[in-house]
This record gives C-alpha cells, sequence and structure tokens, in this order.
C-alpha cells in the first residue's frame, strides 16, 4: 500500500492525539519521538531518509502538542549517539547542551525537521520525556522517565512503520504499608 504525506501527517496526528489522551499529558511535559522516515516510506532505516516524511510527522503531531504546551523532543539516529533535539525552554536548569546540528544523514530527517522548525532549538545527550512514540524501530526507551508503561493505540503504523508508544508513571516505593496516589499512577496501583 503506498502513502501520501496527507495520510503520513493524519496517521502522525491521530497517534499523538491518542497518546497525550492516554498520558494525561499537560503544558510543559515532554513527548519525544524516535522516527525513521525510511522506514516510513517502506524502505530499511537508515537507507532512504525522506525529509518531506519527517515533515508530515511534524506537522501532524504538532497540530496536538503546540495548543497543548507541550514540548516536543526529537531523538537523533545513532550517528549523533541518539542525541535530543528540543526546545531550550523545555530543559531544566543545568541541563548541559551539546554541539550538533542535525542533517538527514546524520540526525535523521525528524531531527532536522525538528531543528529547522523550533523557536530556540538545542541539542542535549538525553532526556526524560513524559511519553513517547517510536516510529520505525528506533529505540526511544532510553529517553524516557522511569518507569515506562506501553501503551497501545487504535493507530498501529505510520506510514509502513510501525510504531510502539509509551507513557510514564513515578516509581513505586515503600512495600505492603504504603499507599498510592492513583492519579500519579494512571490507574496502574499494585496490588
Amino acid at each position: 500500500m503506498n502513502f501520501t504525506y496527507e495520510d503520513i501527517k493524519n496517521q502522525a496526528q491521530q497517534a499523538a492525539a491518542e497518546l497525550v489522551e492516554v498520558a494525561k499529558l499537560q503544558a510543559g511535559d515532554i513527548f519525544v519521538i524516535g522516527c525513521s522516515s525510511s522506514e516510513i516510506v517502506g524502505l530499511r532505516i537508515g537507507k532512504g531518509s525522506d525529509i518531506n516524511a519527517a515533515q508530515a510527522v511534524y506537522e501532524g503531531v504538532m497540530n496536538v502538542l503546540e495548543p497543548k504546551g507541550i514540548f516536543l523532543a526529537a531523538q537523533c539516529c545513532e550517528h549523533l549517539n541518539r542525541a535530543v533535539i528540543v526546545e531550550k525552554a523545555a530543559l531544566l536548569p543545568g541541563t548541559e547542551i551539546v554541539n550538533v546540528v542535525p542533517h538527514p544523514h546524520a540526525g535523521g530527517s525528524f531531527a532536522t525537521t525538528v531543528y529547522k522548525n523550533a523557536k530556540q532549538p538545542v541539542a542535549v545527550e538525553e532526556i526524560k520525556a513524559d511519553a513517547g512514540i517510536d516510529i520505525g524501530g528506533t529505540l526511544i526507551g532510553m529517553q524516557l522517565k522511569k518507569v515506562a508503561v506501553p501503551v497501545r493505540l487504535t493507530v498501529k503504523q505510520i506510514g509502513h512503520a510501525p510504531i510502539i508508544c509509551a507513557r510514564t508513571r513515578p516509581k513505586f516505593i515503600g512495600g505492603e504499608r504504603a499507599t498510592y496516589d492513583n492519579a500519579l499512577s494512571g490507574g496502574d496501583i499494585p496490588r
């Protein structure tokens, strides 16, 4: 099946909307995406970077995140050690910024697109995001807060690329006599 860039945009928008709702994200939260534009267009990861597919994903996702004040973080590819591109305003004080500007063949088309569209883009070696989408097997787990909780959406792929989604919740501590705040856990209270 062939997908148009409009199809890709719509799939990304629907996936982002569903995940934002399930994860109960709020203004100031961070939403990380690792995106293989190659996989989206039906090629093997790293073998066919497509800036137009990346732009379509960006537009669809930002249609959801921007009005809610949620920050987008883009995980770069392995050539940049999976560094993250994010708005400077999303960083906690003292976060160390690294010096790199992604491009389609070192960082990936999606990170390049996020960098070009951000108001004040910066690169960091890691981030602790509240939720995220892995598009095409980019392995975003290292960029999520502990504890990551898998989320299944009605959207199973973007273009040809399978997606895996996660939200996060605070760790449970304290043992059998502890009580927990169900609102923080998203309903995952241990029994």
